[in-house]
């Protein structure tokens, strides 16, 4: 029987988070909100006091070639499930930075409005469940209780000015280390 070492560990839940699981959607319930999320049949939650173990249905077993594939799927969301009770109790954040001489971000209401180099300044609209922050005109945070989603808006964001490879200018993730090129010589 294949095992799966982040599926056979269980998955601790916080006394202030509430998990229910009813026709195959897991919901999970905390102080900075709710999420959920739509399961295969051929996994189970065990929700026991203080932690939930990731099982297999058995009921759904066509054949023994299954079974590595259902201990990939028994991970994979014991791994997501984790990152919900995170979401819920704590959030999650991600920042970028803006290199470049003129190039700049704000926030006008909910609107982001970044100036990098364009003839128009491009804006952009979180969707519902992001917290879009400007601290200082060079960088942005975006905050939410969705991993997924703070990561698709982040990474959707970084793409109005990819870092250019030559000069080191435009939006990259704050830890991101840029390896200039060379130029050509004459």
């Amino acid at each position: 029987m294949p095992k799966s070492r982040v599926a056979d560990k269980p998955v601790i839940v916080p006394k202030d988070v509430q998990i229910t699981f009813e026709n195959n959607v897991v919901t999970v319930k905390g102080k900075n909100g709710e999420l959920s999320l739509s399961m295969l049949p051929s996994v189970n939650l065990d929700i026991k006091e203080g932690h939930i173990d990731v099982t297999e249905n058995e009921n759904t077993m066509k054949r023994a070639s299954d079974k590595k594939q259902l201990t990939a799927l028994r991970g994979t969301y014991a791994a997501l499930i984790r990152n919900m009770i995170k979401g819920v109790t704590v959030g999650f954040s991600k920042e970028l930075e803006i290199v470049g001489i003129g190039y700049r971000a704000a926030m006008q209401g909910e609107k982001l409005v970044v100036s990098v180099g364009y003839s128009n300044p491009v804006e952009y609209v979180a969707p519902k469940g992001i917290k879009l922050e400007v601290p200082a005109p060079n960088k942005i945070v975006i905050k939410g209780n969705d991993k997924y989603l703070v990561g698709e808006v982040t990474a959707i964001i970084r793409k109005f000015r990819q870092p250019n490879s030559y000069s080191g200018k435009g939006i990259k993730y704050v830890n991101e280390v840029i390896v200039k090129k060379e130029g050509k010589k004459v």
